[in-house]
């Protein structure tokens, strides 16, 4: 994204700080007070000057760069809404009330506590605490989601196979209490969790709060102890194992998509893929084109998991080029075979391999629960093209990637002060090389020119006819080369 001149919306909206504002100084509870971010100096006088529009311009560039390249920051709605504000003008709030009412009129059992305010990142996604009115002591959670960009399930293919999510039994799989679609939305319902999510745990936050709030800028930033990353891990790849297995297409593990019972981790959201919604990490896995199938992907997530669990945060950039001090060198194994640039470029490992791998291959499960989740072949059949076409759009888009990045580096290199430099030289040598070409074109033309005007002077002189001596004829010869050479040196000099 580009700061644009004075006078563009970009410039002004940031020179009057309604981003800023709106992100980090308004006082309710749902932005990032301590969140420091490098707005550039105002000032009154001479702020119309050229060399302060330039300097504030580069530094409204650098503010917009920080924003953008933070992961949880450039998810948020108001930065969308700032950035695109036409593709983000739908107030989902409201369609998810008014879903969740037509919902209520059909279901009169079920009743609303109080709307979860933004405690998720995405934008067309709403939550609900809610309770069933002859128990009203149990809590439960109601999330409603629009359908996302890659839904190929038909829709009776898809009411299909989000009925089968609660009837779906596995000790590493959270329950689902009820599940319906509709040929724009889905509603699921779930138990609520006090603990919260795994993130909850790492990041010391509360499950209510929103999802800036308690994760963008945490106050202490710790990783779990070695035998909770161990059990934690395996318990992880195992459910991912076992939906690998039954071709049941996942791709959106993160540590907020993991609920913790006790000392068991549960695996979350399994309908969004189903619903076509894009993956927390798509950002990073679409830079790399060997990571292009949903196992890949899912064990690409399951290194950002790995990372935030030992060090307590998301890695800086991706491909990690060294890792922090880690309770076990063990951990960092599995890490460089997921996070580095080399595990990028040769592809990712498969959820067989990080099971045999020596952090997790001791690990003593105990829970002793069958798992059961029975996918009719007509549906796995529609799961399976749903999943191809899911890798066939991440392909395209990282072929588009991968060009725009090729025709940047071009831009860039053809637009440095090197380069231009360069091309200047070239472009001097050029011209003296064709200016010196065309004065010897010139030359020998006239050369020619000459030559050939003396010998047809010379021609009666040689004639049978008139026999010439041949003394006068050898002196007249010599006086009319030497003629033609002044001229041609005249020329070539003086014109």
């Amino acid at each position: 994204v580009q700061i644009q001149r004075a006078h563009g919306r970009c410039f002004d909206l940031l020179d009057n700080n309604v981003l800023t504002t709106s992100i980090i100084y308004s006082g309710n509870s749902h932005d990032i007070s301590t969140l420091s971010l490098p707005l550039p100096p105002k000032k009154l006088i001479g702020n119309m000057e050229r060399e302060f529009i330039a300097e504030r311009q580069k530094g409204l560039q650098t503010y917009l760069d920080v924003i953008t390249t933070h992961h949880i920051l450039s998810n948020c709605e108001l930065v969308k809404k700032f950035l695109d504000p036409n593709s983000y003008s739908v107030n989902y709030t409201e369609i998810a009330l008014q879903h969740v009412s037509m919902f209520f009129r059909s279901e009169p059992k079920w009743e609303v506590v109080e709307p979860l305010k933004d405690i998720g990142w995405r934008i067309r996604k709403k939550y609900f605490l809610m309770k069933i009115r002859n128990q009203p002591k149990e809590r439960l959670m109601l999330s409603w989601a629009d359908l996302g960009p890659d839904k190929y399930l038909s829709d009776k293919d898809l009411q299909y196979a989000v009925k089968l999510l609660s009837s779906c039994s596995h000790p590493y799989i959270y329950k689902v209490t009820f599940v319906t679609a509709s040929e724009s939305s889905a509603l699921v319902i779930r138990p609520f969790s006090e603990k919260g999510t795994l993130k909850d745990l790492i990041y010391k936050a509360k499950p209510k709060d929103p999802f800036l709030k308690k994760y963008c800028n945490p106050k202490k930033i710790q990783g779990l102890e070695l035998q909770q990353i161990k059990t934690y891990g395996r318990q992880i790849l195992e459910v991912l194992k076992f939906l690998h297995e039954k071709g049941f297409p996942y791709g959106h593990l993160h540590s907020g998509n993991v609920m913790l019972d006790g000392d068991t981790c549960k695996l979350l959201d399994l309908e969004n893929s189903l619903l076509g919604l894009p993956s927390f990490y798509r950002s990073y896995f679409s830079q790399f084109r060997k990571i292009n199938t949903l196992e890949g992907i899912d064990v690409h997530c399951f290194g950002h998991l790995l990372y935030e669990m030992t060090y307590g945060r998301p890695p800086d950039t991706v491909p990690v080029d060294s890792f922090p001090p880690a309770p076990s060198v063990f951990v960092v194994s599995v890490l460089e075979s997921i996070l580095t640039c080399e595990a990028m470029k040769n592809g990712m490992p498969t959820v067989s391999r990080l099971l045999q791998m020596p952090l997790f291959s001791d690990v003593l499960l105990t829970n002793s629960e069958k798992p059961q989740l029975k996918i009719p072949t007509k549906l796995k059949e529609a799961l399976k093209n749903s999943k191809e076409c899911i890798e066939k759009r991440l392909t395209e888009e990282q072929k588009l990637i991968h060009q725009h990045r090729r025709l940047t580096r071009a831009q860039s290199h053809h637009g440095s002060e090197e380069e231009k430099k360069r091309r200047k030289i070239l472009a001097r040598k050029k011209s003296k090389r064709s200016a010196y070409e065309s004065g010897e074109e010139h030359s020998a033309k006239y050369s020619n020119s000459n030559n050939s005007a003396g010998s047809g002077a010379s021609s009666p002189l040689t004639s049978p006819s008139s026999p010439t001596p041949p003394s006068t004829a050898g002196k007249f010869k010599s006086h009319c080369s030497v003629l033609s050479f002044s001229l041609a040196f005249s020329f070539f000099f003086f014109v």
